[in-house]
């Protein structure tokens, strides 16, 4: 859903449609109903910078744009129809019917932001703008951030719908404190790494959304500046941070390295450091979670660069965003592999209490 939506954006296609109902609506089946289709589209802003386009063209991006909707639509219907039986089976596990609530809630503001990022681009105040007509930035990022929190929240629920037997293992495990403070600043390090990748892919919403990856093409430095000198050309200054090519594509290469950097460092530490190698924290789950974190922040930085050096061709464009989502799966894959050791901590703690508790009553006695 994502990767579609990020070609949907790479072709132009996302202000074809210009109209949107919630349940969707049959495509134009003939040339007469394509055509009322095509002079709808005309009516509308983009079309004074497209008047070259021809119908085909048009049928082209209009299949993207109506494919990208209708699979939003298609994957909500994944989503409640197994929601539904098993839940009149009674089979969802106890606690995670309010969950199921919420996700379903947040696939539906989805779509309520998609079609609020989509009438930027369709108002009469865009007539009169010089740059190509698009979405307005601050909306996609909102609508790419919203689908990436959905995900994560999809993933995490999935896996701890997988995990609910290993936890009443994890309980019974007899881990020692200093394995259970690697855990602590194992799992503190991996949610930092995961908001860094969020926060990334954000300001990479942004570079798209003002089309700044066409501009500086050269890596380490931006043109012959570390730093561009038009980097706060706009006033008041906080328009930069949304508006300027220089700005945002700064701020995205900056968070990049930052996040390439601390992903495969904590993979290395968790990997090699000996404390960790020979503890019971390191299972399976959270080795494979490390080699998955820093063999796709190695490889989504490379791709990253190779993007930009070749002008963002559409094929690297469309990978590059897809390896974003592969770096935010495998943090939370591993955050959520060291979840069990949380679990353990808190079992072993209230065990204590309870000790304590029970020599206090003992020597009063």
């Amino acid at each position: 859903m994502i990767h579609v939506g990020g070609i949907t954006r790479l072709t132009n296609s996302g202000l074809s449609m210009t109209s949107w109902t919630p349940l969707g609506s049959l495509p134009p089946t003939n040339r007469v109903e394509w055509q009322a289709e095509f002079d709808r589209y005309k009516s509308f802003p983009e079309w004074q910078q497209r008047k070259s386009m021809t119908l085909s063209e048009f049928q082209f991006i209009y299949a993207w744009e109506y494919g990208h909707r209708m699979l939003g639509r298609f994957v909500g219907l994944a989503f409640c129809v197994p929601w539904i039986y098993f839940s009149f089976r009674r089979k969802i596990p106890p606690g995670y019917q309010g969950r199921m609530v919420g996700l379903l809630a947040m696939g539906g503001t989805q779509g309520l932001v998609g079609w609020w990022m989509v009438k930027s681009g369709l108002g009469d105040d865009r007539r009169d703008d010089k740059r190509q007509i698009r979405v307005k930035p601050l909306r996609l990022t909102a609508h790419l951030g919203m689908a990436m929190a959905t995900y994560g929240a999809l993933v995490w629920t999935g896996l701890d719908i997988m995990s609910l037997p290993k936890e009443a293992f994890a309980k019974q495990a007899n881990i020692g404190k200093e394995a259970l403070q690697t855990a602590s600043r194992l799992r503190g390090a991996s949610i930092a790494v995961s908001a860094l990748t969020f926060l990334t892919v954000l300001s990479g919403a942004l570079v798209a959304g003002n089309d700044a990856g066409r501009a500086y093409n050269t890596w380490p430095k931006m043109g012959d500046q570390w730093i561009p000198s038009d980097i706060f050309e706009l006033k008041p200054w906080n328009r930069n941070l949304l508006e300027n090519t220089a700005t945002v594509q700064f701020n995205h290469r900056m968070l990049g390295m930052t996040t390439a950097l601390s992903a495969i460092s904590l993979a290395a530490v968790g990997l090699t450091r000996p404390t960790m190698v020979s503890s019971v924290v390191a299972t399976p789950q959270v080795r494979k979670g490390l080699h998955a974190l820093g063999l796709s922040a190695t490889a989504q930085f490379a791709l990253g660069v190779t993007t930009l050096l070749h002008y963002v061709p559409m094929s690297l464009a469309a990978v590059h965003q897809l390896g974003s989502v592969a770096v935010f799966t495998s943090c939370i894959y591993l955050t959520h592999a060291l979840r069990h050791r949380s679990i353990v901590a808190a079992t072993q703690t209230s065990i204590a209490k309870a000790a304590r508790s029970t020599l206090a009553g003992a020597s009063q006695r």
